[in-house]
Order: C-alpha cells, then structure tokens, then sequence
C-alpha cells in the first residue's frame, strides 16, 4: 500500500507475487537461512519448553505479546466473565434475603412496606446482571440500589469496585502498550536492500544506507553490526551462530547518528575485521556469512525506545558499487530522493581481499582514480555554437 503510495520505494518493498497454477514451479535454490529476516524478526523456533509457568509470572508482558485476536478476546472475557460472576453473588445475595420470593408476592398484589431488601428492583439473574455492570462501570441508571439491610451486599460492592478498577488498569494497559510497541516506530526506519564493498579513503569498506521516512527525529540514535557465522573453535567446538562485533563508521564517526537524512553508514575491512579474508567469489548464497544491522534510539514523541534490524547474506553484499547520493538542495532546503534510496553505480574497485590489497598497495594502480569534486562536464568544441560576427567594424582611420 504504502509502495502504490510512492511514500516507500519498491526496490526494498518485498512484494508477493501470485503464482499461476497452470505454470510449472521451479524449486527456489537452496540458500543459507537467516538468523535475522530482511524485515527484523528473528528466524529462530523456540520448542521443547517444559517451564511453561514462567509465562504465567508475567502476565502483562504475556498479555502484550499475544496477537491482537487474542488480546481483544481476552479483554472482552475478562469483562463478561467478572460482571457474571458478580451477577451470580448480587443474585445469591437476593435469593439468601428473601428478595426474589417478595418481589413475587408483590407481582401477586401482595404489599408489605416493612420489607426492604438489600438491593431493590432486583426479581431475577437478568435483573442482578444489570446491577452488576452499573456497579462495575459506574452507570448508574437509578433503578437499582444497594440498601443498609444487608452487610454483606455492602461488602460486595466494595470489592466489585476494587476488582474492576484492576481490571480495566489492567487491559487499558495492555492495549496501550500493544499500540504503543516500539516495533511499530520502527517500521518507518528503512535500510538499503543490498550493501556494498568499494573504496573509500584508500581503503576496502562495507557501506550500507540507512533512513527514517518520518520528520519526528530518533534522539540518541546508535547503530552496531554483527557477522554471524559458523565456526569451530580449536578444541573441536561447533558454535553454529558465532556472532562477532565489528566496529562502524559514519560521517561523524562513532556509533551515534543524526539521523535526519538518509546517512551512508560504513565500516573499514582492515586487519580485526572478521570480513578481512572476504573476496568478491565469495558472494554467493551457499557462503555461510550473515552481516546484522541493528539500530536503536529513543523516539522523540513518545519516549519508548525502538530497535530496528535487518541482515545481508552474502549474495546481497554488492561488490564494487557503491550508492548513489540521493540528497539535494532545493529553494533554500535539502531534499532527500527516496526513490534512488538503494541505488548503486559501479566503481573501479580491486577484485581482490582486503588482506591482499594491504599486502599489495601495488593493485590501486591500474585503477582510474576519480577526481574527488565529481566528474566535470566539459563543453564539446564540436558542439559549441560560434560566436556570432558584429554587423559593424571601426577603424582606425576614423578615429584619428
């Protein structure tokens, strides 16, 4: 929806295409699986869980994770099911004090003005229904009351107040906070389909770009990489998600951004980088390596701290690209171009590692170096219009 829009590019839109049955489907190469999906969910299958009662230690967080058909049923139960079980205590309560039987006798034309009951109007569980949602919401019609006869009625209506109250702070909360999940902020922090390897500074780097669709800013924006591989430690260990942190740069250095336009975010493959021996053959989907991008900060309107991420396989990592620059400056302001947001041109870049590349300072030679202002436009000789001739000359001899 948001794609038909133009609020959101398509080329980082994953789209659903429908399949014809008519056609023959092909199998989908066999790839690594992901440990983080492109949109930030975690591919991981929690099973066996035998501790099913630490759920129950917290409910509210329980309450928030449920989806929301859930939620919302659990919210209309929670209702119906305390005001029928206060309706069954107000009906017991009538029914023990002789309530119903006298409202039967004055339905018969039988009067006794001694009487009085401990809640009037009630001659029935309908009757003892209603009273119980005017207590519990606080409506309050005027039909029906609770009377100083009975003690008990009066204690019931205290404590009918107290649980409603818990009730109702209770899942007004819960759907607060499921509206209010720091997930959904992130929905609007972009990153770029595919990163990129090329040279930076005289040095092999990987870039990604990152973004925020909304004008409300991030405050405290940080961001970290992982690589998550497979390895095997030298005393035969198996560690089937080995996860490293590596260093990143951006254009103020650090971790932290401003993120207030679409901000190219890089890190220098260099000796303690865990992608050092990385070349461009490896850049396939069968090469176990997954690079995860996480950013977090603060959200300027609510306060509530969001986390967005995304990941790269190794067939998404572009080597010898890099983006193309997607920010303007128009009628005395800067424009961002969100429709070139993953855009890439190629650039000369050696094919080879970074390990090498230091080696080997020799390889940047046979590279065409660009000129760090951008490529000029010159004016073609052949194109260029002549000069036109004056349609009057002076001469000399008229000035002397």
């Amino acid at each position: 929806m948001l794609s038909r829009k133009g609020i959101i590019p398509e080329e980082y839109v994953l789209t659903r295409l429908a399949e014809d049955p008519a056609e023959p489907r092909y199998h989908a190469r066999e790839r690594r699986a992901r440990f983080v999906a492109k949109n930030g969910n975690c591919n991981v299958a929690h099973k066996n869980i035998r501790e099913q009662g630490r759920f129950l230690q917290d409910v509210f967080t329980t309450l928030v994770d449920l989806k929301w058909h859930h939620t919302l049923l659990i919210f209309t139960m929670s209702f119906l099911c305390s005001w029928l079980l206060f309706a069954m205590a107000w009906w017991l309560i009538a029914f023990a004090h002789g309530d119903l039987d006298h409202s039967t006798r004055t339905g018969a034309g039988e009067n006794d003005a001694s009487f009085i009951p401990c809640v009037t109007s009630i001659h029935s569980f309908a009757s003892a229904f209603l009273f119980s949602i005017e207590v519990q919401v606080t409506i309050g019609f005027g039909g029906r009351m609770v009377t100083e006869e009975c003690p008990l009625a009066v204690l019931v209506l205290i404590v009918q107040n107290i649980v409603g109250l818990m009730v109702n702070a209770i899942m007004l909360g819960c759907i607060f906070m499921k509206t209010a999940q720091a997930h959904r902020r992130a929905e609007t922090l972009i990153f770029s389909k595919h990163a990129v390897i090329a040279m930076r500074h005289g040095r092999l780097c990987f870039m990604l770009r990152v973004g925020d669709l909304r004008k409300s800013m991030i405050i405290s924006a940080t961001i970290r990489m992982q690589v998550v591989r497979k390895t095997t430690s030298p005393e035969g260990e198996i560690v089937p998600l080995h996860q490293v942190d590596i260093p990143m740069e951006n254009g103020v250095g650090g971790n932290n951004i401003f993120l207030v336009a679409p901000l190219i975010i890089y890190h220098i493959i260099d000796a303690n980088s865990p992608l050092y021996d990385l070349a461009p053959s490896d850049l396939h989907h069968h090469q176990d390596l997954e690079v995860i991008v996480i950013l977090e900060g603060v959200v300027e309107t609510t306060g509530i701290t969001t986390q967005a991420r995304t990941s790269y396989l190794a067939d998404e990592i572009l080597w010898g690209q890099r983006f193309v620059p997607i920010v303007a400056e128009e009628d005395g302001r800067y424009s961002v171009d969100y429709s070139k947001f993953g855009n890439t041109v190629k650039v000369p870049t050696p094919a080879c590692t970074a390990r090498q590349l230091e080696e080997d300072r020799t390889l940047l030679d046979s590279l065409p170096l660009a000129s760090p202002k951008g490529p000029l436009r010159k004016r073609s000789v052949a194109s260029a219009k002549p000069r036109p001739k004056p349609r009057f000359s002076i001469s000399l001899d008229a000035l002397n």
